[in-house]
């Protein structure tokens, strides 16, 4: 009875621990107000573990979000205030086929045209945004968490004049918009 019970315990200390390492979460606060990511360790681990290196590090704070497009997403984490890229970790493996979709209020990674290419930047879907899916643009574009506390705060960001610059970067907004602060909460 005696075992019973410890292997029982030990299953619930495990179970708790799992459930407590799917809860993180990151609360940022950004110039414009403050927002909370839940992220999904069990659908998307490499991609929760190499957004987590950057909040640790503390390389999100001085970066804005740099590529803002209205009914479409919120980009941001690459580059500071003067629009100058910061430096990133190397390149991690796309989870695009994990399950989870661009849906309204989820972060997902940002990346080139090759799959394998995410680093630093993320974004923040304000619509369902089916088409980045891996069903129906494969790979598709690694969803790894999403917005439970301040979604209004990036729905604001939409709604922010935005600029172009010279070297074709578009879809910045004039009044910089910048992450001040950024805590991992577990």
């Amino acid at each position: 009875m005696i075992k019973m019970i410890s292997k029982a315990a030990l299953i619930i200390a495990a179970l708790s621990t799992s459930q407590m390492a799917l809860a993180e979460s990151v609360k940022f606060e950004t110039t414009l107000g403050n927002f909370t990511v839940e992220l999904n360790s069990e659908k998307a681990p490499i991609s929760v573990a190499n957004f987590i290196r950057y909040v640790e590090d503390g390389s999100y704070v001085g970066t804005q979000f740099h590529r803002v497009i209205p009914g479409f997403m919120a980009q941001g984490g690459g580059f500071d205030k003067n629009m100058i890229k910061k430096p990133s970790y190397g390149p991690i493996k796309n989870e695009g086929y994990n399950g989870l979709g661009n849906d309204t209020a989820t972060i997902a990674m940002a990346r080139t045209n090759n799959p394998d290419s995410a680093t630093r930047q993320f974004y923040i879907n304000l619509n369902d945004n089916d088409f980045l899916n891996a069903s129906q643009r494969p790979p598709g574009y690694a969803v790894f968490g999403k917005v439970t506390q301040g979604f209004d705060v990036i729905q604001k960001m939409a709604t922010k004049k935005t600029k172009a610059l010279p070297n074709g970067m578009r879809d910045i907004p004039v009044e910089p918009i910048i992450i001040t602060k950024a805590t991992l909460i577990k």
